[in-house]
């Protein structure tokens, strides 16, 4: 489908939000994308927005049973659990953590096509100057846990906008 040269095509904004949105299950794996507010903001804004997220998590009833007392870290403990992410391996590590479940891993929150193909949309439009982070140290393999649970996070920003899928899990 091509874009009509005649009609403005939707803001960065709202496709960014459009295509991460398509990204979410109920219960399950959770997203959001927005703009920064702040003057020229960086780990900490962006730790305030997962902040958020996680307040967002927290109340949603399926959840209140289990972070019942929980509250998030406070933003510079936040920014300490969290680990960049090489650009090039974004777009899978996006797919896997809205599809691939944290516990089972052979059930699918998503169908594969699906999450590969939304994943890969929302960082195309964040860009490849983009900063990537998540809660998984790579290099030896554990999780900085952000919750009681289990929980995957990847976080994006561009300096402008901001990208997060978070998807949590209890056993």
């Amino acid at each position: 489908m091509r874009n009509n040269p005649l009609v403005p095509s939707k803001p960065r904004l709202a496709q960014l939000t459009d295509s991460v949105t398509r990204l979410a299950t109920p219960h399950r794996v959770y997203v959001t994308a927005g703009r920064f507010t702040e003057p020229d903001p960086d780990l900490p804004e962006l730790a305030a927005r997962i902040r958020a997220l996680l307040d967002m998590v927290a109340a949603d009833e399926p959840w209140q049973r289990y972070l019942h007392r929980y509250r998030p870290a406070p933003v510079p403990q936040l920014c300490a659990a969290l680990e960049p992410v090489e650009t090039h391996a974004v777009a899978a590590f996006l797919a896997q953590v809205v599809a691939v479940d944290l516990v089972w891993p052979s059930h699918r929150h998503l169908p594969a096509e699906a999450a590969e193909r939304g994943a890969a949309r929302v960082v195309s439009l964040l860009g490849a100057e983009a900063s990537w982070w998540t809660n998984h140290d790579e290099d030896c393999g554990a999780v900085n846990g952000l919750t009681p649970l289990f929980d995957s996070l990847l976080a994006g920003t561009d300096g402008e906008h901001f990208v997060l899928a978070l998807q949590i899990a209890d056993d």
